[in-house]
């Protein structure tokens, strides 16, 4: 069967017969994959931490730094991302970006310096941020609007999600091998995307671009170099001392350039983000708990990968295999999203997926050195992918309902940018506790697994606190709040 067939029957299982040419078909496979790759490099990457750590000398904020950098890198320019593209042409964005995605694949996974694999992860997420927005508004720009390209997103965004579920066992499997091929496997993939979309993504028009938008450069550089001065400033100060010189130098000078940032952005004709978007407080609300539900999230996984692997001693395989259950959950619910959020509304399953994601984390608190799948861990995980799967598209609804047509655009990027600077920001903290909780010691010249469990249990408290906080943000203040009924973006 052909990867074309094999999209075509999915779709039709999933949503009904379509009838779109082949060369539709295949321009949805492009962005499906692009999309698939995205989610992948997160998870797989993920699973190889402790294999990157032994092999490279790494300790834990370092090895934090190759799962920040690329949500960062992603987050900081995401909004400029999508401007970008309106303006000089979303197929020429899309493969330039694609094809910088791929040679940083490539050094990535050939490196043994950790700065310049920390360096490469950062550039493959500024790539994600621009293949991501442009892939999404050829879809927009090449379905009509209404029940075809509500099928294309619905069917684009499922494969985002099962990419990540995806990733898990491609993870487990590349780092079997070694965890370079888990940098590795996305190069080929994505040469051939690259080639394919030549032929299949169409030329834009020239005269659907906006050449009187402008964009908002200052912007973009002072958000990405606030957030990245707040973030390494996080991560640094066990090691600095709290109360250093260097740590709170690190915190002002971050303070003064994201504040720098809000300025720009009130006095620019077309700033990345509009503030008083904000003033709606539905908007506020669900932008805050996508940075709890990311924010927790990554970071659960993130310790969570460490605890299996180095405390528990399993296989990486082992470990993708018993987070599978999260991540096929998540894939399996996304052609279903809408229909729930008509049925229950927006809010409530916002509140109901950060319930369950909360339960999950607590539940796993009682984990020791020596638990059972069944009972200690196996309920947290399909917890979490039952919180998520609630969740994720509910928050995305919430973003942008009741938002004017002209600011949709503005509101989308906001929740995806909330979601990946959130996720650094957490991670960064869980991480600074983790660090700061002291080393384990060790024994007979192995590593104490109760020790290090102890060291690590700051980190997963931090994550259940994260999902309180949004949980309880969340909650609406009035009944005001809108929900229409829209095609869930999960």
């Amino acid at each position: 069967m052909t990867a074309t067939s094999a999209l075509e029957r999915t779709a039709g299982e999933l949503l009904g017969p379509v009838r779109w040419t082949r060369a539709q078909w295949m321009l949805l496979l492009v962005l499906c994959t692009v999309l698939a790759l995205d989610a992948l490099d997160v998870s797989m990457v993920g699973v190889a931490l402790p294999s990157i750590g032994n092999e490279l000398n790494l300790g834990t904020e370092s090895l934090q730094w190759i799962v920040s950098a690329y949500v960062l890198g992603y987050g900081s320019l995401l909004l400029l991302g999508g401007r970008m593209a309106d303006l000089l042409g979303r197929r020429r964005i899309f493969l330039i970006a694609l094809s910088v995605f791929a040679a940083a694949s490539l050094i990535g996974g050939l490196v043994d310096d950790p700065a310049l694999l920390i360096a490469t992860r950062f550039v493959k997420g500024l790539a994600a941020a621009f293949t991501a927005p442009a892939g999404f508004s050829i879809i927009t720009t090449s379905f009509p609007e209404g029940r075809e390209r509500n099928r294309a997103v619905s069917i684009f965004t499922t494969f985002g999600a099962s990419g990540f579920s995806l990733g898990l066992v491609v993870g487990g499997l590349m780092t079997a091998m070694s965890w370079r091929w888990t940098f590795l496997v996305s190069v080929p993939i994505a040469v051939a995307v690259v080639i394919l979309g030549l032929k299949y993504i169409p030329r834009d028009n020239a005269a659907d671009r906006d050449k009187d938008g402008g964009h908002d450069v200052w912007g973009a550089v002072t958000l990405a170099a606030g957030m990245l001065g707040l973030v390494y400033t996080l991560v640094s100060a066990p090691g600095n001392g709290w109360g250093s010189v260097a740590t709170i130098a690190g915190f002002l000078a971050s303070a003064a350039v994201l504040a720098a940032f809000a300025v720009i952005e009130n006095r620019v004709r077309h700033p990345l983000i509009r503030f008083s978007i904000l003033r709606e407080g539905w908007v506020a609300r669900a932008n805050l708990s996508a940075v709890g539900l990311f924010g927790s999230y990554l970071s659960f996984q993130f310790i969570l990968t460490l605890y299996l692997q180095s405390v528990l001693g399993w296989s990486p395989l082992g470990m993708a295999l018993a987070l599978l259950p999260t991540g096929l959950l998540v894939a399996s619910s996304a052609p279903f999203g809408d229909r729930l959020i008509d049925r229950f509304g927006a809010p409530r399953l916002i509140l109901t997926g950060l319930a369950a994601l909360t339960l999950g984390y607590v539940l796993f608190l009682r984990v020791g050195t020596a638990p059972n799948y069944m009972t200690d861990i196996l309920p947290s995980v399909l917890l979490l992918g039952v919180g998520f799967a609630l969740a994720f598209p509910s928050i995305n609804v919430q973003a942008t309902a009741g938002i004017q047509n002209s600011e949709q655009g503005l509101a989308a990027g906001l929740i995806q940018t909330s979601t990946q600077v959130g996720a650094a920001l957490v991670l960064a903290v869980t991480t600074a506790i983790v660090s700061g909780h002291g080393s384990p010691s060790e024994a007979g010249g192995a590593v104490d697994a109760a020790a290090m469990l102890e060291q690590y249990r700051p980190g997963l408290i931090l994550s259940a606190a994260v999902a309180l906080a949004a949980l309880l943000i969340a909650v609406p203040r009035s009944r005001r709040t809108p929900t229409i009924q829209v095609m869930a973006k999960v």
